[in-house]
């Protein structure tokens, strides 16, 4: 009797740069079972993130306002054999119960996953202290697929190859570098405040040879406007963000979605980070790229610390200035 190929759904209805943390389990899930279906559950504004993956069979979009046995019936028509529920949530699991999957891998140790009887990975307080894509590739070992190259990627069409080729030249206007600036995140990590990054963009225009991109969808007042610095991502698509950060020669920002989006793309970073356990780049920091992060001296936050990466003093102090971020940009671009 020949036996059944996998057919495999990977959940992760999060943020975009977690998205973006999932992209090697299709890779390396081909790589073991080549013959097998490979879907992945998202949400509408992430899906672009895996938009042309030569991994991916199928993208599902996931919205947490559809019935629920509507949901079931859309999932159970695939004849999933697998899932791998990258983010605990008690409603997908249930979904996923329902869906008739027989085989589903969660993370720790959720009374809600037991009472479906689904298997497990555990974290074990992240200790030792490891990425979260790595992390996020033991439920694909879970079912088989011994690997360890957990480097994310995000992949453009050809035809989205020569957009970028065409950007970047309109966007650099006879200029040599393109330097992104994103000042905005989604709060989870310490930040600059938008002045910091005004008074880097006024020395990164100081030399003739850097053209400055801020790249938020929606700059901050004090970041808009300014003379000689352009906004490709204002009112843009996520995937047309994608294209013109594939553009860049160097991202600055911290630790947030359009950092791992670069990092995907091979494109340079300089990247703000704080080394609590929760916002540690040995967890979250850039994957795949050339890439300079910007920590705390060793014993500074021993005694410093507030105890919440929001109320960080470290950033707003004379240790990480505009100054030093700058010469860490000049040092990276003569590097090429």
């Amino acid at each position: 009797m020949k036996k059944k190929n996998k057919r495999i759904l990977i959940v992760r209805p999060d943020r975009i740069g977690d998205v973006v943390l999932s992209t090697p389990l299709p890779r390396e899930i081909k790589k073991k079972f080549p013959d097998g279906y490979v879907a992945v559950m998202v949400r509408e504004y992430a899906k672009d993130v895996y938009l042309n993956n030569p991994f991916i069979d199928e993208i599902i979009i996931y919205d947490a306002n559809n019935p629920f046995l509507k949901t079931v019936k859309t999932i159970r028509k695939y004849g999933f054999t697998h899932a791998l529920m990258l983010l605990p949530d008690e409603r997908i699991n249930y979904l996923l119960f329902f869906a008739g999957i027989p085989c589903r891998v969660g993370v720790g140790h959720k009374l809600y996953q037991f009472l479906a009887f689904a298997r497990y990975v555990d974290r074990n307080k992240y200790n030792p202290l490891r990425h979260e894509a790595d992390y996020s590739l033991d439920l694909a070992r879970k079912i088989g697929v011994d690997s360890s190259d957990y480097t994310p990627e995000i992949y453009l069409s050809e035809e989205e190859k020569k957009i970028s080729e065409i950007r970047r030249k309109e966007l650099l206007n006879r200029k040599k570098f393109l330097i992104g600036i994103n000042s905005t995140s989604g709060g989870s990590a310490p930040n600059w405040n938008a002045e910091r990054y005004r008074k880097l963009i006024e020395l990164l225009l100081s030399d003739d040879n850097i053209r400055v991109a801020v790249t938020d969808l929606e700059p901050p007042e004090s970041l808009s406007g300014i003379d000689s610095v352009v906004y490709p991502n204002v009112n843009s698509t996520l995937r047309n963000s994608i294209i013109n950060f594939s553009a860049l020669d160097l991202l600055v920002s911290a630790s947030t979605g359009p950092m791992h989006i670069c990092a995907a793309l091979k494109v340079k970073t300089v990247s703000l980070f704080c080394p609590m356990t929760a916002c540690s780049p040995k967890l979250w920091g850039p994957l795949g790229n050339y890439n300079k992060i910007i920590l705390p001296e060793e014993n500074y936050c021993k005694y410093k610390c507030p105890g919440d990466p929001k109320k960080c003093e470290y950033l707003d102090s004379e240790l990480v200035t505009p100054e030093r971020v700058f010469e860490e940009i000049s040092g990276m671009l003569n590097k090429e």
